[in-house]
């Protein structure tokens, strides 16, 4: 019993120091993870050889930690296995070609939105957060539409805890208006962001959910607001229906139509665009 316990807590003690990488996305020395995790240092150095050896970490400069190669052989194969992914992906490309702008797919990492997929549009446009980019659900319009299906207290219990400035301090924090919002937008299977989290950067962004009706990712254009404002119509017609292609793709409701090119959006209007 003592033996399972010890495992467990070795294998605690690797995760914490997996996501601490990750979420500070740069090397670390041994006494850095230490300090930030609150572990011993003999164990941390302990973990950090073992994990070295089996190629999940790697050694980076001097003295340094970092992620190792044999994680991504694990994520590669994980993705690949995700049908809503690989059908989202294609989407993307597809979108990305149809409107000429930059397309995202993200999805949420607790209390984080991560960027996992990115097809980028023609020109000298461009944007910080690209594939790998975590970020707090509510600095963005997909963050929000991540959290859309929960229940209230849910939403803004998660919010609540997770919720905090943008650089630009235009990103709501209020838990009960963004719990609000986020339900909101699920509802009409669109939300939009204008200077959230970058300045004069607009996302149009719609859910894409699983057989349970949960948002498992969304599908995003990113784009310059000038023009998110002069296209709006298109632009979220074009995005709800790159949502439902992949949603139809799984068979999640064959047939159902999904809005025409050029029909107008009056959620946009409730979510900022054209103000």
């Amino acid at each position: 019993m003592g033996t399972e316990r010890k495992r467990v807590g070795a294998i605690d003690r690797a995760l914490q120091l997996l996501d601490l990488l990750t979420e500070r996305g740069r090397p670390m020395s041994a006494y850095e993870l230490a300090r930030a995790t609150g572990a011993p240092a003999s164990t941390v150095y302990k973990i950090v050889d073992e994990l070295s050896e089996r190629g999940m970490l790697s050694r980076a400069g001097d003295s340094l930690i970092w992620l190792g190669p044999r994680l991504l052989r694990y994520g590669l194969t994980y993705r690949a296995s995700v049908d809503a992914f690989a059908e989202a992906r294609r989407e993307m490309e597809r979108l990305c070609a149809e409107i000429g702008e930059t397309v995202q797919i993200c999805a949420r990492d607790e209390g984080m939105m991560t960027v996992i997929g990115m097809a980028r549009g023609p020109g000298h446009f461009n944007v910080a957060s690209n594939v790998g980019t975590r970020v707090p659900l509510n600095w963005t319009a997909s963050g929000r539409l991540l959290l859309g299906h929960l229940a209230e207290a849910e939403r803004r219990a998660i919010f609540a805890r997770c919720a905090r400035p943008s650089e630009t301090g235009q990103a709501e924090t209020n838990p009960d208006i963004l719990s609000w919002m986020a339900r909101s937008e699920f509802e009409r299977r669109l939300a939009v962001q204008m200077s959230a989290s970058e300045y004069a950067v607009a996302c149009i962004a719609s859910p894409i959910c699983d057989a349970t009706g949960g948002c498992v990712a969304t599908i995003s254009i990113v784009l310059p607001e000038t023009r998110a404002k002069a296209d709006q119509d298109r632009l979220t017609a074009a995005v709800q229906r790159a949502a439902q292609n992949v949603e139809n793709a799984l068979g999640l409701h064959p047939g159902a139509p999904a809005p025409s090119a050029g029909e107008p959006d009056r959620a946009a209007h409730a979510n900022g665009l054209g103000k």
